[in-house]
């Protein structure tokens, strides 16, 4: 029960920042959000593993996958800022201000990757599973993962209709969430 309490208590900062997207099932916001309530979920059901045999093999990867996950996130999101020129006058609502990027980011961790913040949710999505693992949880990791890999396509729709062609080119320079492999 304290679970599902705990659970509802996490859920409501998710449910705020992402009730615009809520209402159209193309836009990559949509997706976004079934996948942050899958992480929270896991946090909810594995947050008093988090230090339990710290030095168990499942919990060294766990906590490589949480610190990659991180790098992931502020890499991303620096040069989303500084190169980005995220502006007020890219009309979507249901963006946040940093993903309302003017200018097609191809450099630093963009370079290898299109996707850095959702990759970092994909292994952060990991790391938490590995702290715990169970085939429920299993099942709610791979949840996750599908609705990141949707987000990402739709995310990618989105690109194209403001990038065009040279957003095209670069998808075909670069993978999706790890460098050199997908």
């Amino acid at each position: 029960m304290w679970k599902l309490i705990f659970f509802f208590i996490l859920s409501v900062p998710v449910l705020v920042l992402s009730w615009r997207s809520l209402f159209s099932t193309r836009n990559h916001g949509f997706y976004r959000f079934f996948s942050w309530e899958c992480i929270v979920w896991l946090l909810v059901c594995n947050y008093h593993f988090w230090f339990e045999n710290p030095f168990g093999y499942k919990q060294l990867i766990s906590w490589a996958l949480l610190l990659i996950s991180i790098i992931y996130v502020i890499a991303g999101s620096i040069l989303l800022i500084k190169i980005g020129k995220p502006h007020k006058s890219k009309e979507r609502e249901t963006l946040f201000q940093f993903e309302k990027t003017t200018e097609l980011v191809e450099q630093g961790i963009f370079k290898y990757i299109r996707h850095p913040l959702y990759g970092s949710l994909i292994i952060l999505t990991w790391g938490i599973f590995l702290k715990n693992t169970t085939i429920p949880l299993l099942f709610v990791s791979v949840v996750s993962t599908v609705f990141l890999y949707l987000t990402a396509l739709f995310d990618e729709k989105e690109c194209i209709l403001y990038f065009g062609v040279k957003y095209r080119e670069y998808m075909k320079r670069s993978k999706m969430f790890i460098p050199f492999l997908f």
